[in-house]
């Protein structure tokens, strides 16, 4: 059984009270044993993190890739944030641990501002689920193991 992690960056944590016409009624909380029960029906477990530091998202896809090479963890299925429109370092810090990850987003952040078009994280992401909201994270384990064919 393979962990897989799930980053959630700033701000995800007010889910269920932030703007829930954009992002819905469900809280971290919510979206954790959703992430749970989607890897479990996979045989795998999750970790789950949030942080509203880019350094601490940093540190995590770091110590993804070195469990990666040991063959503790499968993946990661991130939900950056706002950071995914500004942190080359997030974009680095992929490519340098060579980490899979699957990149997802809660809301169309295409239908949004157009800030939020373009992704420094999408160019290193092995998959993106975007729009389909907090299903989303569902998606994107099931992408991961099937990309990672594990």
């Amino acid at each position: 059984m393979s962990t897989i992690m799930v980053l959630n960056g700033p701000n995800l944590n007010l889910l269920g009270s932030r703007e829930p016409e954009q992002y819905g009624h469900e809280t971290l909380a919510d979206v954790e044993a959703l992430c749970a029960d989607a890897a479990a029906s996979l045989g795998h477990k999750v970790e789950c993190h949030q942080s509203n530091h880019e350094g601490a998202l940093i540190d995590l896809i770091h110590e993804a890739g070195r469990r990666i090479k040991a063959g503790e963890v499968l993946g990661v299925v991130f939900n950056p944030g706002a950071y995914t429109h500004t942190s080359i370092a997030l974009h680095d810090a992929i490519k340098g641990a060579e980490v899979p990850v699957i990149e997802v987003h809660i809301s169309n952040v295409h239908a949004r501002e157009a800030f939020r078009h373009h992704s420094y994280i999408s160019p290193v992401a092995t998959g993106i689920v975007v729009g389909m909201g907090v299903q989303g994270y569902v998606l994107g384990i099931q992408g991961l193991v099937h990309k990672t064919n594990r």
